[in-house]
């Protein structure tokens, strides 16, 4: 596993996140931003990528690094440090959660569904049965 990636995690949006609902981020000029692209992959796919893979894919996709290259291109990329999920611009912006399952695998929840209350309140639990580790996105500003 990349160090990007989290297990039985939900990390809640941001304490200064402005949206009040989850919003899809908008795409501009046939050219999506990462937060665009990111959304779509893990909406798209609920529970089938780790974010080592999103991050991984977005970045690839962006620089259009064919596919017979993304695995020595997949070394490379972490062979330096990369920033995790909680920089991403749907829990900082957006609105919307992330939860990484008990094999790290993702799922957008937004910050006005009663899935997120759950995962925010405790009442979600591991597969285990333990709680889940709670974390928030950064924040956008300096508290």
């Amino acid at each position: 596993m990349e160090r990007v990636d989290y297990v039985d995690t939900f990390i809640a949006v941001a304490e200064d996140c402005p949206a009040t609902t989850g919003t899809p981020p908008p795409v501009k000029d046939d050219a999506p931003s990462v937060a665009a692209r990111t959304y779509r992959l893990i909406s798209a796919h609920p529970y089938e990528f780790t974010s080592g893979d999103v991050i991984f894919t977005v970045f690839a996709d962006r620089h259009a690094i064919p596919d017979e290259d993304r695995v020595n291109a997949r070394l490379e990329f972490y062979a330096r440090s990369q920033p995790c999920l909680r920089s991403s611009q749907l829990g900082k912006r957006y609105g919307w959660g992330i939860h990484a399952d008990a094999r790290g695998h993702l799922a957008l929840y937004a910050v006005d569904g009663p899935e997120y209350a759950d995962f925010v309140s405790g009442r979600r639990f591991s597969d285990s049965g333990e709680p889940l580790t709670l974390t928030e996105a950064m924040r956008s500003s300096r508290a």
